[in-house]
């Protein structure tokens, strides 16, 4: 266990982040692989695999209910020096991991096809998607287990072990891609199953590595058997926190949909081009979602600690340092998209669609990087309302809009990454107004709770600017 609750701010999220995004950029690379090797069977493939990966929006979005609850929850534990809470609610998170789980692979083979069937643009597509699907859900249900160990670890400061997991997981999945889609050495193609299954094997394997380490390393939370009875109580507790961020995924969900079904009407290569350039954003946009994911456990654990001058110092230094991250990679994105996107599809409509993209919604990119500090520091101080209204309101400027346009004679595929980028500058500015209002309201109850618990009265809190 590392102490956040001590020390310098910076230095802490600079430990921290390198390794979170590692991981995030290993399983963004991971989904590249896959669209690279699917990129030689067709724009129908490459569009199906890029729709189907959308679901993830939504499963990720249950994985942030238990992430998200489990790791705020633990994190205050442990600012407040409570061994035995961090520990009930690590096991509590582990019995709703296994449902989660169970109720993804039941949807996953019920939905595929009539998923496909609202965002695909053709037959092809549909089918290359649903294929897909199939073969990936249990990657998607067995990330859960994943989710939970590694967001106990990252609330107690502990990061390094999880990359180092999901790293291997995705060097395993790389190997795989080529001999399974392509058969490379086999002579035996599975095509976009192949990726799907490559996927899951990778996912197996990390899954297998990660309960290795925890059961034998890890000794701040531990696996409980007697702590696996569900307890409802405590199970409110993670889903008081983890629910309204889980809904900022289906928020993000919902978001792609629509954009997906805008652009059915100007084809499969529309589709394949938003694929291609919306997966290599969300690479360039990993530095700074680490910075920001490594500020929310600070800030819990300093919650939890009621330190807060400290959680206030964490949102000012990671808002900086995300600001600084973005800028330099919108600048980049801006003078050479070609280095981005370089090799990806050799089907000219489908890149100049890329380029585009990339160009515009780059333009996003501070707004996105405050979106994301804001959304850090909300699971930190544990309560993530604000989130999901925020993004709600995001889906309602945008989607509302972009579906009107769409039946306009002279709307332009442009049209759609414009209006993305009012929407997103609207939510930033609203994340910013809510986190504010927020450490004025929980900060100040918290100075409150310790001066009735303390003999002598407690100086006031500073009121830093948020």
């Amino acid at each position: 266990m590392k102490d956040l609750t001590n020390g310098s701010i910076v230095r802490h999220i600079l430990a921290m982040a390198p390794p979170i995004m590692v991981g995030m950029v290993t399983i963004m690379i991971c989904q590249l692989v896959d669209l690279y090797f699917v990129s030689g069977l067709g724009d129908a493939a490459v569009a199906g695999v890029a729709a189907a990966g959308n679901a993830g929006f939504l499963v990720n979005g249950l994985m942030q209910v238990l992430g998200v609850g489990g790791m705020a929850l633990i994190a205050h534990a442990v600012g407040r020096k409570d061994r035995p809470d961090a520990n009930l609610i690590f096991n509590q998170a582990m019995v709703l991991s296994v449902l989660f789980g169970l109720l993804t692979l039941a949807a996953g083979a019920a939905l595929s096809r009539a998923y496909m069937h609202a965002v695909a643009a053709d037959q092809a597509t549909i089918e290359a998607g649903t294929t897909y699907l199939l073969w990936f859900t249990p990657a998607l249900a067995l990330q859960f287990a994943t989710q939970v160990i590694g967001s106990a670890l990252r609330a107690t400061g502990i990061v390094r072990p999880t990359m180092l997991v999901q790293a291997f997981a995705v060097v395993v999945n790389i190997a795989l891609a080529p001999v399974l889609i392509t058969g490379w050495g086999t002579g035996h193609a599975l095509g976009v199953a192949g990726a799907g299954l490559a996927s899951s094997i990778a996912v197996v394997i990390g899954v297998l590595i990660l309960l290795v380490y925890f059961r034998r390393v890890e000794r701040y939370v531990a696996f409980n058997p007697a702590q696996w009875r569900p307890q409802p109580r405590h199970l409110k507790r993670i889903l008081n926190v983890g629910l309204p961020a889980g809904g900022e995924f289906a928020m993000m969900f919902i978001l792609m949909a629509v954009v997906y079904y805008v652009l059915s009407d100007f084809g499969a290569a529309a589709q394949a081009g938003f694929g291609i350039g919306q997966r290599v954003l969300g690479l360039i946009q990993m530095p700074a979602l680490a910075v920001a994911l490594a500020a929310g456990p600070i800030a819990g654990q300093n919650v939890g600690a009621a330190n807060g001058a400290r959680v206030r110092e964490t949102f000012v230094k990671a808002a900086m340092i995300v600001t600084i991250v973005m800028v330099s990679f919108m600048i980049f994105a801006q003078m050479k998209p070609e280095l981005l996107l370089a090799g990806f599809s050799n089907d000219r409509e489908t890149m100049e669609i890329a380029f585009l993209f990339l160009r515009i919604i780059s333009l996003n990119m501070v707004a996105q990087g405050l979106i994301f500090t804001c959304s850090s520091m909300f699971q930190g101080l544990g309560n993530t309302k604000p989130v999901l209204l925020s993004s709600a309101t995001r889906v309602l400027t945008y989607s509302l809009p972009a579906i009107w346009l769409s039946t306009w004679p002279g709307f332009r595929i442009e049209h759609v990454w414009y209006l993305s980028l009012a929407a997103t500058t609207f939510q930033a500015g609203l994340s910013l107004w809510l986190l504010r209002r927020e450490f004025r309201k929980r900060l100040t109850l918290a100075q409150k709770a310790l001066e009735q618990e303390s003999s002598e009265p407690i100086a006031p809190l500073a009121r830093e600017p948020a």
